[in-house]
């Protein structure tokens, strides 16, 4: 794997609801490079620390071959990298081949894979369309958020290095789970996972506590 673009925030001001929302979804591609902290990007804007940015979800990654999937849905956007409010644009980056647990080495950095993004309604400005959100969900195309082993550089160029592999569920896996309409057993491994995000493990049992109590 390699990384197409590194990409930091433009803090921008939507309007949700008649409310004014800060977001730093709009990312925008940096060519020297950016620096991987244990709990963001620096000079990145994280804006809603509720769901983004700390420990768990230090940074997010998605896939460049993934875009080309969007420009056919969207052919008439414009779809920079940085589009889907990722910090690293992977080439070759894909949901089923890596596991929560997963440990790279990219350009300096050690990180540590460990949820799929969830997405929210922002998304819905960035493509100016109310179904954004349900398609993203359906597409499986989730990226991953990454906790940081070791703080460095990230630089566009750089390779994406499997340096530990977990015998664990997939990216692909546990996002299925959140959005699953029917309980699946693998709910109880995801939860017991001990590299699973903090956040998304209260998401499954928020969603499925109820069946797994039934089923222990």
């Amino acid at each position: 794997m390699k990384i197409i673009s590194t990409n930091i925030a433009k803090p921008k001001t939507i309007t949700w609801k008649g409310k004014e929302v800060p977001t730093g979804l709009y990312k925008f591609s940096v060519d020297g490079g950016i620096s991987l902290g244990n709990e963001d990007v620096l000079h990145d804007h994280v804006m809603d620390r509720r769901y983004h940015g700390g420990i768990d979800k230090a940074c997010y990654l998605y896939s460049s071959d993934h875009y080309e999937y969007w420009k056919q849905l969207y052919p008439d956007l414009e779809m920079p990298w940085g589009m889907f409010g990722e910090n690293l644009s992977v080439e070759g980056l894909q949901e089923k081949e890596v596991n929560i647990g997963d440990t790279y080495k990219i350009g300096d950095v050690l990180v540590q894979v460990t949820q799929p993004r969830q997405p929210c309604f922002k998304l819905q400005f960035r493509f100016d369309d109310n179904n954004i959100v349900r398609r993203f969900i359906d597409s499986g195309f989730s990226g991953v958020y990454v906790r940081v082993l070791k703080k460095g550089r990230v630089k566009p160029g750089d390779t994406m290095q499997l340096v530990d592999k977990k015998q664990s569920l997939s990216i692909h896996e546990v996002y299925r789970l959140l959005y699953a309409n029917e309980f699946d057993s693998k709910v109880k491994v995801a939860v017991n996972d001990p590299f699973i995000a903090e956040s998304c493990k209260r998401d499954l049992l928020k969603r499925w506590g109820d069946q797994l109590a039934v089923n222990e």
